[in-house]
């Protein structure tokens, strides 16, 4: 039933991105700076080009990013007169560094169809692998490829480039105020303060006409109370939260990089679910954002895979990780899977992405393999039989395998089949690394009679397996 394929993807050490680089306190970041103002012109020059010696044949654009840390680190400056571009350069070197972003593992792959399908063979199909990627200090970031498979099920994945892009932060997102308003209200920070705020703001408006209205209220207020420090500073923190970010044209879908970076997701940004959502015309992904030993349930969205929003999900059914989304509203409602608990499969309904409420369970581990633990593997498929889950259960000595089960099309709550024993379980060249024991997929897609599931070996490489989509929807039907 389950064919593995030689389709294997590794981690590369040498997949490096530049970061901003802060040595500690003001103090510090001012003598490092202070000594490079006094080299001579001749000492930047040659220091310089050590720099780029090393470094610019590792990295598209080195200069752009060296200009932009030095700004950063600008305000520290103790002249008002401007250092040559060069000291410029060499100042901004100071306060980079390089990151190997898949040193530790590149794997929890999902797999969708490409916005692109054009200059194919017929039975072919263009395909976006996203992958976590995870380096030092368990940082993780989220990564892309692109391939083809054919009528035969060949399948051919793009070699990257050694190049590793972040995108550009979009400076003024625009925000609908029913929905933020929304927000607020989950947040608790609906009150006079922020209706006031709100009050000011148009149906739709901007990063920069919310900072206006909150510098307003906090110049015209003589007041400094809790409830009006605390409101201003957590409506601007949710509109941060929600953002937007765009690669450049000129940089291929394996260059880009959605790396952690500020607030609730500066540790990591895990096991995105990626599916294909055609009545909104985008894909979404479910994700996990990670600060510290925190987790928080979000969203992205994206039309082309080189712009992308982050949203927040709000409600009470926005708790733990693993949330998967159906592909298409049922009865003109968003469909989600959770694990609630961590333990048990639950299933929720909405009329707003953003807001999702009154999680219902509707599966538990009942076979020896999911004791432990039982979770969506990425967001069920759309079959003639039935809604195709890909499961994972965690047995004895917490080993991880896939499983699958079958729910009803238009009451996704009942269960019409299940697998009694596990799809995919580590076998001997795969139950060794980073945590072992594990077999693990974050979404698969249909291509002609199979089922092709990318999937993570023991949270270190990728790999690709094949399922016979009729042995399999017989075999669940079955239980």
């Amino acid at each position: 039933m389950i064919e593995k394929t030689d389709v294997l993807l590794c981690p590369d050490v040498g997949r490096v991105i530049i970061r901003f680089f802060s040595p500690g306190v003001q103090d510090r970041i001012e003598r490092i700076i202070g000594r490079i103002l006094v080299l001579s012109d001749q000492a930047v020059t040659t220091e310089l080009s050590l720099v780029m010696n090393h470094f610019a044949s590792r990295h598209d654009q080195i200069h752009s990013v060296f200009l932009r840390h030095f700004d950063v680190v600008a305000p520290h400056l103790i002249t008002d007169i401007p250092p040559s571009d060069e000291r410029k350069l060499l100042i901004g070197a100071y306060f980079t560094s390089e990151y190997a972003l898949e040193s530790a593992a590149l794997f929890n792959p999902s797999i969708v169809l490409h916005p692109d399908q054009s200059g194919l063979e017929p039975g072919s199909a263009r395909f976006v692998l996203s992958l976590r990627a995870t380096g030092e200090g368990h940082v993780s970031s989220l990564e892309f490829r692109q391939g083809v498979i054919d009528s035969n099920h060949r399948i051919e994945i793009d070699k990257p480039s050694r190049f590793a892009m972040d995108p550009e932060r979009i400076q003024n997102p625009t925000y609908g105020k029913e929905t933020y308003g929304a927000k607020l209200n989950e947040l608790g920070f609906w009150n006079g303060v922020s209706q006031t705020v709100l009050a000011g703001l148009g149906e739709e408006f901007s990063l920069a006409d919310l900072k206006e209205q909150v510098r307003r209220l906090r110049k015209l207020s003589l007041l400094h109370e809790r409830e009006l420090v605390d409101t201003l500073d957590g409506m601007l923190n949710l509109a941060e939260q929600n953002y937007d970010v765009r690669f450049a044209e000129e940089h291929a879908l394996a260059e880009r990089v959605i790396f952690p970076r500020r607030g609730h997701e500066r540790k990591a940004i895990e096991d995105a679910r990626f599916v294909r959502f055609e009545e909104d015309n985008c894909y979404y992904a479910t994700f996990t954002a990670i600060d510290r030993n925190t987790f928080f349930p979000q969203l992205l969205r994206t039309e082309d895979f080189r712009s992308f929003r982050f949203i927040t999900l709000n409600g009470a059914g926005v708790v733990n990780k693993g949330m998967a989304l159906f592909p298409r509203k049922i009865n003109g409602d968003y469909v989600m899977l959770s694990r609630q608990d961590g333990e048990n499969i639950f299933i929720m309904y909405s009329d707003n992405i953003h807001f999702w409420r009154e999680p219902e369970m509707i599966m538990k581990p009942s076979f020896p393999w999911t004791f432990i633990q039982l979770g969506n593997c990425g967001s069920p498929i759309e079959t003639p039989e039935g809604w195709l889950v890909l499961t994972h259960g965690v047995g004895p000595m917490r080993r991880y395998c896939i499983g699958a089960v079958l729910l009803d099309l238009e009451n996704p709550k009942k269960i019409i089949g299940r697998l009694k024993e596990p799809l995919l379980e580590p076998d001997e060249n795969e139950r060794e690394g980073y945590v072992p024991n594990v077999v693990y997929t974050c979404g698969a897609m249909v291509h002609g009679d199979k089922l092709v599931m990318p999937y993570a070996m023991s949270d270190y490489a990728t790999r690709i397996a094949l399922v016979d989509m009729a042995e399999l929807i017989h075999r669940m039907k079955q239980t």
